[in-house]
């Protein structure tokens, strides 16, 4: 066959199939289009104002641990429940005169206790301050340190003509510091907590599912009845799963009270707003009487922590939230999922599409009209961002994935309860169908002739 006839042919087929594929995209474009049939009516990123966006949370610092604990006085102040040991030579324990004394008995601290052997009887402080000895009236020791009461015990028995002041050598030492019990509430799963694992179990991640608090009782020793020790006791700072802060609810009645007070004055407020229609009803605010203490912050901010705030008394409460509501939601042509946000690092929607399995530049099965799958085609170029508002409202982010990998300002970060929801852009489609139709009919065509 002559080569100039045959290249005629191939390139009249060539013109007719994509003459036909044109013509056929041309009307599918008009009655097929997603972006036509399914709209969205977005507006683009770069055109919203700043307080549609979160703030970023990359440059955030940790909080210096130290501000969490308590500083212990130089000497060990006594107060209630303090045990201590008592030897005082011919009273405790009585010697009949003409009888040698009997030697102090020797204690040995708890396996956990970082206090060294004692010497004498164990007498308790009493709540009200005081220490009960032989023969005398008793004593008010609370906020003394061990020096200042063996000096007391000293004076009393001379004053009152039970020792002479050449025999009077009492010895005191401490056996058992005072302990306050804190109920520690985590809900940060320390035993499944790191990101990486947490990663790894996104696509089965599903809001709602079982996961317990975990705690429980925790006896902590004077001065160290603080945030910090009370974290270690438990497993230490809260995990990746786990929100920036730590919550403290203290036990007394009078914070209880007021607690309760809040509750039922915002939904009072809720009941009222809700009359009016075109009011927004509020949203619930932080409480005022519970104390939150924030574990990272902008560099340069000096959190106002003080040490009454990190000091835990009996029956108060440290709570570590879960953050499992802290999710964004994708749809469209990209897989369809819930997946957690990072915790302390930020996430663009480029990074989103990353981890939903549907990067930039990736073609997509699925696309052209009517689910065909395109063929080497041109990958979805048009993402848009569903972002709640205040007031059950709703706006619409349009991110243009070929500006956004060129202008970071173009590519918003994620926030919790986004949806993103991937879409072909209208030329893309009727060039994918083109292409799909050519691939598909004309070659096909073009090698059976």
């Amino acid at each position: 066959m002559n080569i100039n006839l045959f290249q005629t042919r191939v390139w009249k087929h060539i013109r007719t199939t994509v003459g036909l594929g044109v013509a056929a995209s041309l009307v599918a474009s008009l009655t097929g289009c997603s972006s036509l049939t399914q709209p969205i009516d977005g507006v683009p990123a770069h055109r919203l104002p700043p307080e549609f966006f979160p703030a970023p949370k990359n440059n955030l610092v940790p909080v210096d641990i130290a501000l969490l604990s308590l500083e212990p006085p130089r000497d060990y102040q006594l107060g209630p429940d303090d045990i201590l040991g008592v030897y005082i030579e011919g009273v405790l324990p009585f010697n009949p005169p003409n009888t040698p004394p009997e030697p102090p008995p020797v204690n040995f601290p708890e396996q956990d206790s970082t206090l060294p052997p004692s010497i004498g009887y164990p007498i308790a402080v009493q709540d009200d301050g005081t220490l009960s000895l032989p023969l005398i009236e008793p004593l008010e020791v609370e906020g003394l340190t061990l020096d200042q009461v063996r000096e007391k015990i000293r004076e009393a028995y001379i004053d009152n003509d039970i020792l002479r002041e050449e025999k009077a050598r009492p010895i005191v030492t401490l056996i058992k510091e005072r302990t306050y019990d804190v109920i520690v509430v985590r809900e940060d799963g320390l035993g499944e907590g790191s990101q990486r694992s947490l990663q790894a179990q996104s696509s089965e991640f599903i809001r709602g599912r079982d996961r317990s608090a975990s705690g429980g009782l925790v006896k902590l020793p004077a001065y160290k009845n603080d945030i910090l020790h009370a974290l270690v006791e438990t497993g230490g700072l809260p995990g990746l799963n786990a929100k920036n802060e730590v919550r403290v609810l203290r036990a007394s009645e009078a914070d209880k009270r007021k607690r309760a007070q809040f509750v039922r004055d915002f939904y009072a407020s809720q009941r009222n707003a809700m009359l009016d229609p075109c009011v927004c009803p509020p949203e619930l605010p932080p409480d005022p009487s519970i104390l939150r203490i924030p574990l990272r912050l902008p560099p340069g901010v000096i959190p106002n922590i003080t040490p009454e705030d990190v000091e835990l008394q009996d029956g108060d409460i440290v709570y570590i939230e879960n953050r499992e509501t802290e999710v964004f939601y994708t749809g469209g042509l990209l897989p369809g999922g819930e997946f957690p946000l990072p915790r302390d690092y930020d996430l663009d929607v480029l990074g989103a599409m990353a981890i939903a399995g549907g990067g930039i530049g990736q073609t997509t099965g699925g696309g052209g009209f009517g689910g065909a799958r395109s063929v080497g085609g041109v990958p979805p170029g048009m993402l848009y961002v569903l972002r709640q508002t205040p007031c059950n409202g709703q706006v619409a982010i349009e991110v243009d994935l070929a500006r956004a990998v060129n202008d970071p300002r173009s590519r918003p970060l994620v926030q919790p309860g986004d949806t993103l929801i991937l879409q072909y852009k209208c030329e893309e489609e009727v060039l994918n169908f083109s292409l799909g139709t050519f691939f598909t009919y004309g070659i096909q065509e073009l090698l059976r002739n």
